[in-house]
């Protein structure tokens, strides 16, 4: 007759809870994170705030549980910080033009860009940082076939939907460099043939 012993049930139950409090922890970060991004200001203030936020959200709303099976890389995450502030600088230096250049009208496109990390943590996480960079917005998520579409701002070629699905997949790819694991960082770091699609 097999099974666990009392002995090695009891620490498997505490390395459950340890992983459950730190996906909880994790989430609170992102959460207290976009907060104060939406707020476009860190202060104390602001950090406490997202924290109360953060916790009722995770408390009243609970969301399914997403795993975090990475590992935290403390380099690539500055990286991506870095990379992240730059485009948003940019990308919102070009909306602000758009909107004062006299007699302009910019075309939209609808893209949809297939992930190669299809977890459900890269996909909020993805989503939630392209939500973030003006003229770029996620109108749907695919959660079975791991698929972001996005309306994209100020578009007058084939060639510019290209440049906005790379731009999509290279934030991909280094949210994957900072938080994911071995095996997705392999997989984040494919090409892939999918091409976005003009409406």
């Amino acid at each position: 007759m097999t099974g666990s012993s009392p002995a090695a049930v009891g620490p498997r139950r505490a390395r459950g809870r340890l992983g459950r409090w730190r996906d909880q922890a994790v989430a609170l970060g992102w959460l207290v994170l976009v907060w104060n991004l939406l707020w476009g200001d860190l202060t104390w203030g602001n950090l406490v705030g997202g924290l109360l936020v953060g916790g009722a959200v995770l408390v009243f709303f609970p969301l399914p549980a997403v795993s975090f099976g990475g590992r935290l890389r403390p380099w690539p995450l500055l990286v991506f910080a870095a990379r992240f502030v730059v485009q948003l600088v940019s990308a919102s230096l070009h909306v602000a033009r758009i909107a004062v250049q006299p007699g302009y009208r910019p075309r939209g496109a609808i893209i949809a860009v297939r992930l190669r990390v299809a977890s459900d943590l890269n996909l909020a996480l993805t989503a939630e940082v392209i939500s973030l960079v003006p003229g770029t917005l996620v109108l749907e998520v695919d959660r079975d076939s791991g698929t972001l579409y996005l309306h994209v701002l100020d578009t007058h070629e084939p060639a510019d939907l290209d440049v906005a699905r790379d731009r999509t997949l290279t934030v991909e790819r280094r949210i994957v460099r900072a938080v994911g694991s071995d095996a997705e960082l392999r997989r984040a770091e494919k090409a892939s043939p999918e091409r976005g699609t003009r409406p």
